[in-house]
């Protein structure tokens, strides 16, 4: 039957209820979040007079929950607007209400009894052939089913979303022996295109994929940790970026997660795996059931592996506890040779070989912590899945690591490593040795720009379902069709090419610019049209400030006039191309990042992505277009009776305070995105739905479009409205005399410069203005200060 999805009950306001909840609600579906009525009154509701069966007070304990998962960082929603999505109701008096909803979401206590009471009551009103999952990450799934209808256990199965759902991709979907194949395929397909997710089917064992792997591999790096005293400090240092995992590393996501989440579940992993090989590790060390007895649980509790203080000057400092003393100290810096010689290793995967390698205690570590790992993936197939890159796929979408056990074990070399681990006592299972006796030497490998995994029972490669239609740039490697060193251009098929590049934080120097024009020159004169993107973690970090630097030290202006204009004629270029160019930002599109994307034909945002134009922050203004483009925007969108000043004012203001949307939805509500930008929830699919929008604006008859000539400015009139409330800000101390200086530059900009009168300007006039704006500041001493400190620290200055 053909199935949507308009309406979802959440059942438990929890921390995950409620992110789950926020998290369909930025999908567009209409969710209803209901959670127990309290039992009891507080002082403040006797005090006003209200009694057990007034609706606040019903309401009480979903409304606390909801309103402080709003109030959480990073939020849960993508815009404030889409709130009023949610409903809020209690299970006494709203219960009822689910017959009308497609999906009923149980998110209950852990407790299997309290569980099966709340699915007694949902068969009271769940309307036949609607779904109902379980987002339990510790129940075996099997028991919740029992005493149930057939219809019921037809339409039920796990649906385990990882915490916090909205930034997380992981989507584990476990079924039952009794669950419909079809409900699965349904679940699989709209976690993948509608909530973004990276669905993994899972086979109904303890903790699933995800935590029997990565709580596994975060309990090897405590043993290890313990057999080479080494500290929190050093382990943090050795476990996170450098090893392609999130910052937070190893005890700082712990800190933030929760400490009592990790022990709950690697204690759950120990009572239920008795015959695991792996068991011993799940065991608490006595320090962690120390912290746990203290309350020390990470940041929900104060404290944790870390603590946050201030220092004797008032200054925020972070301490970090020493396990053997229990005392909290000053945050030590770590240091260790092998990490030294990956420091121009840029691939992770070339990194990997290096750091196994390494002579010293990091060496050690990370021999000890990987290969166990890797024994311990390999014995669970097929105990906990059937196929190798289900491990990979669920501990990489859930825990944000950049490859896998089985990526990484290819990265290091696995014939390599198997000899080494056996020299040291860690043996994988005897199929990875049947596959290299066999002659397969790779757990994956690429042919015809498709990743296949090296299926066990059948001893072949097999394409990995489900992400056929997926362009995955660095599986297109014989696609390549021109490259410098830090870009390339890449042939899609069906016409259109796609241009990336990989500088360091992608920045937008002579190389990357050189590469966007040759894309451009071979997509006007071979394609149907250009996608501009890449699969990094974020898009741009703007402008290469350290060439504007050196060149601004040595009052080389017009090195910088040219360097300025050379970007602004490509960004330019982008818009008035003859085929239809997409831009697809993801992460942090920041300065001229941002620029490139407001000058697209269809500009295909990942849902996550951070944009915004910042340049004040260093002491400039936006010098690529993005100014002109802001004002012109406004121009654009005037209509008869409009206050324009008003309309200005909201775009100078996202420029002068170097404004940031946190979400691509956010993006649209500054004015970034417009509502003809597309959005893709699943980043994975975004080059698709990218390639996807050159297809269309080129199958629809693409005209490029004539340079605009009649954009309407202000003028002086404009100007001083600028000026006096700039000064008025000045005045009460909220900006400095470089915010006044910069602030008054960009209404130069943006009321056209010294008009004596309101009229109609080009595109290039305002481009003009823009560059000249952004040398003249590049002589001020207050800017360089501002660009050393980014260069220097990565921290602002506000002089």
């Amino acid at each position: 039957m053909k199935r949507s999805i308009r309406k979802v009950a959440v059942l438990g306001s929890g921390v995950m209820g409620s992110a789950i909840a926020c998290h369909f609600a930025n999908i567009g579906c209409q969710v209803l979040l209901l959670d127990m009525a309290p039992k009891d009154l507080t002082d403040e509701e006797k005090a006003k007079g209200l009694s057990l069966d007034s609706r606040v007070v019903k309401n009480r304990i979903v409304q606390t929950s909801f309103d402080r998962s709003i109030k959480s960082n990073p939020g849960p929603i993508y815009s404030k607007k889409f709130i009023s999505r949610v409903a809020l109701g209690n299970f006494t008096d709203d219960l009822a209400r689910i017959k009308d909803y497609d999906w009923t979401i149980e998110v209950v206590v852990e407790n299997l009894e309290i569980k099966k009471k709340m699915y007694d009551e949902v068969e009271k009103h769940r309307k036949p052939g609607t779904l109902i999952t379980s987002n339990t990450s510790g129940i075996p799934i099997h028991l919740m089913t029992e005493g149930r209808s057939d219809d019921f256990k037809k339409h039920f199965c796990g649906t385990h979303f990882f915490n916090p759902p909205r930034y997380l991709k992981l989507l584990e979907i476990i079924p039952t022996p009794h669950t419909d194949p079809e409900i699965v395929q349904f679940l699989m397909h709209y976690g993948d295109l509608f909530l973004g997710k990276t669905t993994v089917l899972c086979k109904d064992t303890p903790a699933f994929i995800a935590n029997r792997v990565g709580v596994f591999s975060i309990m090897k790096v405590v043993d290890a940790m313990s057999k080479l005293d080494l500290n929190i400090d050093e382990v943090d240092k050795l476990t996170g970026p450098v090893i392609g995992r999130p910052k937070s590393a190893t005890f700082r996501t712990s800190d933030l997660v929760g400490l009592d989440t990790l022990i709950k579940v690697s204690s759950n992993l120990y009572n239920g795996l008795p015959n695991d090989e792996g068991r011993q590790y799940f065991k608490l060390p006595d320090v962690v059931l120390k912290m746990e007895q203290n309350k020390w649980l990470g940041d929900k509790t104060g404290q944790g592996f870390y603590k946050k203080t201030k220092n004797a000057k008032g200054e925020t400092e972070i301490l970090t506890l020493d396990l053997k003393t229990l005392e909290y100290k000053t945050k030590a810096k770590a240091k260790f040779a092998t990490l030294e010689t990956t420091k121009t290793i840029d691939n992770l995967k070339d990194r990997f070989k290096v750091l196994l390698a390494g002579k010293d205690k990091a060496g050690e570590f990370y021999r000890d912590s990987f290969y166990g790992l890797f024994q311990y993936a390999s014995n669970r197939i097929p105990e906990i899945a059937d196929e190798l890159y289900k491990i990979d796929d669920a501990v990489c979408a859930g825990f944000g690591w950049e490859l896998g056990p089985f990526e990484t074990w290819d990265a290091v070399g696995v014939e390599k490593a198997v000899a080494d681990m056996e020299a040291t006592g860690s043996k994988p299972n005897p199929w990875v040795k049947e596959m290299l006796a066999a002659g397969n030497k790779s757990f994956y490998k690429v042919e015809n720009g498709k990743r296949k995994y090296y299926d066990i029972p059948s001893k072949s490669y097999k394409i990995i379902p489900g992400k056929e239609e997926f362009i995955i740039l660095e599986n297109l490697k014989e696609n390549i069709v021109w490259k410098n060193a830090e870009s390339k251009v890449t042939d899609l098929g069906d016409g259109v090419i796609n241009f990336a590049w990989s500088s360091k934080s992608y920045t937008l120097g002579s190389s990357v610019i050189e590469g966007l024009n040759k894309a451009l020159d071979l997509a006007e004169k071979n394609y149907k049209g250009l996608v501009i993107g890449h699969q990094g973690p974020d898009f741009s970090l703007g402008a290469n400030l350290g060439l504007v630097f050196m060149y601004a030290i040595e009052q080389e202006y017009d090195e910088i006039d040219f360097m300025v204009r050379q970007f602004q004629n490509s960004v330019m270029r982008i818009r008035y191309s003859s085929v239809p160019v997409v831009v697809c930002p993801q992460g942090r599109t920041l300065g001229g990042g941002c620029e490139m994307t407001m000058h697209a034909d269809i500009a295909q945002a990942a849902a996550e992505t951070y944009i915004g134009l910042v340049e004040v922050g260093v002491g400039l203004i936006p010098g690529g277009g993005g100014t002109k483009e802001f004002t012109k925007r406004v121009s654009d969108a005037l209509e008869e009776g409009d206050v324009e000043l008003n309309a200005l004012q909201n775009a100078f203001m996202n420029i002068a305070t170097a404004k940031v949307a946190l979400s691509a939805e956010e993006a649209r509500e500054m004015g970034v995105l417009r509502s003809l930008d597309r959005i893709s929830v699943n980043k994975d699919r975004q080059l698709l739905d990218g390639k996807a929008a050159v297809l269309e604006l080129y199958d629809a008859g693409y005209t490029m479009p004539v340079p605009a000539k009649n954009i309407k400015v202000q003028g002086r009139a404009g100007q001083a409205l600028f000026m006096a409330g700039v000064q008025g800000m000045r005045m009460g101390n909220y900006i400095s005399d470089h915010d006044q200086k910069i602030a008054l530059k960009i209404a130069n900009v943006m009321c056209g410069g010294d008009l004596t009168s309101p009229q109609e300007v080009s595109e290039q006039y305002l481009l003009d203005l823009e560059r000249e704006a952004f040398v003249s500041l590049t002589g001020e001493k207050k800017t360089l200060e501002r660009i050393q400190s980014i260069l220097t620290g990565g921290k602002p200055l506000r002089n």
